[in-house]
């Protein structure tokens, strides 16, 4: 038994230091409380509360933007397939689309005492509070504007009065 012993404390003593101190890290990692998946979730997939879970990773897994409360994600979509148990990241989620690239959107421009509606064509895509590119089809020329509502979009009087 002693040799058997022996025997192990030696070829412990035999590893190279780099292998000693990677293992001594490996235990006393610390860990992060994160949001993670419960199950694989598609891209486009609408996340609710059923689909997270917390999870304790090692700080060098929980980079970045890492997501660690679910509020964050609920009822967000999901830009990318996510993978289930894996930490996430603000990035990986976005706003519901409610303004799709190609569609006629309805554009809504305020200045102090009124206010203009027009018809134009969403040159790119976005979801609540995000700015999007729209086309007006009388003057060709192209706007930002910020998603207000499902086919709506606003701007203010400096980016309307040049473009109507």
């Amino acid at each position: 038994m002693k040799a058997i012993v022996l025997a192990a404390a030696l070829s412990l003593a035999a590893l190279p230091a780099w292998a000693q101190s990677d293992s001594v890290a490996t235990i006393n990692a610390k860990t992060v409380r994160v949001v993670v998946p419960t199950h694989n979730i598609p891209r486009g997939a609408m996340i609710t509360a059923a689909d997270l879970a917390f999870a304790n990773v090692s700080q060098a897994r929980a980079y970045g933007d890492v997501v660690a409360s679910m509020s964050e994600l609920e009822g967000k979509e999901a830009r990318r397939f996510l993978e289930a148990n894996q930490p996430l990241h603000a990035s990986d989620v976005r706003a519901p689309i409610l303004v799709a690239k190609g569609s006629t959107v309805t554009m809504i421009f305020t200045a102090p005492g009124i206010s203009l509606t027009a018809v134009g064509k969403a040159m790119s895509e976005g979801g609540m509070g995000e700015t999007v590119t729209v086309l007006n089809p009388v003057s060709y020329r192209q706007i930002s504007a910020v998603v207000t509502g499902p086919g709506t979009v606003a701007a203010g009087p400096t980016l309307a009065a040049p473009n109507l």
